[in-house]
């Protein structure tokens, strides 16, 4: 192609130059269902006005109006001589904002270490943990502490939340792996979140919800083995609740408990029917720059016989004594 008439080659070569950095970069911005996510979590940050999401895999993405997304960005720099060892796989993580720092909370897995074997089953090295930025763009580094869970429990899903204590907490999953029989639980953390103080304590089981179930080996229905994904909110009348995750048979699904007490030392009581449609889970709460409170979840779908997580968006209402689940965002 030649050089129009009205440019000089050198504001022809700028002009190519622009017109491929625009190119690369509306390459980058993508539709919200267009992004392969699993376990999405997205901050607005008001210093930058921007909104920020992370979930599994390490990676950034970032918008101004969750429509269109920016990204993926590489965000979480870990050891390579600590545990998880020099490229960690990195799941359901969460940025968390606090006394002016920001959080990563995620689960990190060194699939070189094995750790236990149960019933058949090879279990990796595989923990919650916390990153550090001073930012919400990271990039996110470790702290203190070079471990805050047992290195002989599976443990992943870890969230944040301050109790009434004042105390910060991580509420994070033992993994049914091991236990065969997934729980919630909490360990307090240290006041700059750096490590963790004494240990875990049981919140509640996966087999004390009425609506998830599995069949046994025997064809029998039980109650499925799975905790996933807990997220933390208080209602507008204080009561204290939380969203997780497990399976009605092969179908992912979310349901949501509530402390008695008010407090994460419950007891937690479980709703008897999910919050959510069929296929989605994994929740996270936050609100928008808009005042709208929305819930980001994934969804599973078959592409060409490749297993694929979806990210989307539901208007949620808390205002009252409980969570509902309001339309799907779809725009």
């Amino acid at each position: 192609m030649g050089i129009p008439n009205f440019l000089s080659r050198r504001n022809w070569l700028m002009f190519v130059f622009i017109m491929l950095v625009c190119s690369l970069n509306a390459q980058r911005s993508v539709p919200l269902d267009s992004i392969i996510l699993s376990d999405p979590c997205i901050l607005p940050d008001a210093k930058t006005g921007m909104y920020y999401m992370t979930g599994t895999g390490g990676k950034l993405w970032k918008s101004k109006d969750l429509r269109r997304w920016e990204g993926p960005y590489d965000v979480a720099q870990t050891d390579p001589t600590s545990w998880m060892g020099p490229k960690p796989m990195i799941w359901a993580a969460e940025l968390h904002a606090y006394k002016d720092k920001y959080y990563y909370f995620a689960t990190f897995t060194n699939r070189e270490v094995m750790i236990d074997t149960v019933r058949g089953n090879a279990i990796e090295r595989r923990a919650s943990h916390i990153l550090v930025a001073d930012q919400a763009s990271g990039p996110y580094r470790p702290m203190a502490d070079s471990i805050y869970l047992p290195a002989d429990k599976p443990t992943l899903d870890g969230t944040f939340w301050i109790d009434t204590d004042g105390k910060p907490y991580m509420v994070y999953c033992y993994e049914w792996l091991q236990n065969w029989d997934g729980t919630i639980e909490k360990i307090q953390l240290k006041p700059d979140l750096s490590g963790s103080v004494g240990e875990g304590i049981l919140m509640f089981r996966a087999s004390s919800a009425p609506w998830s179930r599995e069949k046994d080996e025997q064809g029998k229905e039980v109650p499925n083995k799975v905790t996933d994904g807990p997220y933390l909110f208080r209602t507008g009348t204080g009561r204290l609740g939380m969203i997780w995750t497990s399976w009605i048979y092969n179908v992912y699904t979310q349901g949501v408990a509530y402390s008695e007490s008010g407090t994460l030392d419950g007891p937690w009581v479980h709703e008897p029917e999910p919050i959510t449609p069929p296929n989605f889970g994994h929740g996270m709460l936050f609100q928008a720059f808009d005042g709208r409170w929305l819930m980001s979840v994934h969804s599973h779908k078959d592409v060409n016989g490749r297993y694929i997580r979806v990210p989307h968006l539901f208007e949620v209402d808390f205002s009252g004594d409980r969570l509902v689940v309001g339309k799907r965002v779809t725009e």
